[in-house]
């Protein structure tokens, strides 16, 4: 495959998840991502990411801006519970059936590097933080908005984990669903 043909970031997404399975992250080098995503430079590589780390996290700074919108067009009568469940199904639609294996595949990397798992659980904290921003955008206050972010986060990892560990053809937006309503559920029993 020619350095020029379109997709670049995709195919470095792929090379690096499948590299990384079979590797290992830390064995892992940009150069050989770059070769195994058709014959790319290490230039093309960091023209797209700004290390080894992110080529996983592809994508995921758009997440954020995706839960923030739904809250913002959630109805004047929404409760901040159904405004992050707005969020967290919003999020989970971006996810399509095409992409569970290499989520699957990138999930086990990630679970595999200490390193992966720092950086995964700051992505956690700022997909929790713009959920809890548009909360409060919209009056909530910061403990409530806070509280209901912390849970859609919750609702959505938790969803994520059982899409990518099951052989349930559910979507990730059921799964989303299900899991935001067990912790609707726990959060009705502390009352």
């Amino acid at each position: 495959m020619a350095r020029w043909e379109p997709n670049a970031r995709q195919r470095l997404v792929r090379a690096a998840v499948d590299l990384f399975a079979e590797q290992g992250y830390e064995a892992t080098t940009v150069n050989e991502i770059a070769e195994r995503a058709g014959g790319l430079t290490k230039t093309t590589f960091f023209r797209h990411f700004t290390d080894k780390r992110e080529v996983l996290f592809a994508g995921q700074e758009i997440h954020g801006r995706v839960a923030a919108e739904a809250i913002a067009e959630a109805p004047e009568s929404a409760t901040p519970l159904e405004m992050t469940g707005l969020a967290v199904d919003a999020l989970a639609s971006v996810f399509t059936e095409d992409r569970r294996d290499v989520a699957r595949r990138l999930r086990a990397v990630i679970a595999n590097s200490a390193e992966l798992q720092e950086r995964s659980a700051s992505k956690r904290a700022a997909l929790s933080d713009a959920m809890a921003q548009a909360l409060r955008a919209r009056g909530i206050s910061d403990l409530v908005a806070d509280l209901a972010a912390e849970l859609g986060a919750r609702a959505f990892y938790g969803a994520f984990d059982r899409w990518t560990s099951s052989a349930d053809p559910r979507t990730l937006v059921e799964y989303a669903r299900e899991v935001f309503g067990e912790l609707k559920t726990a959060v009705s029993i502390l009352e």
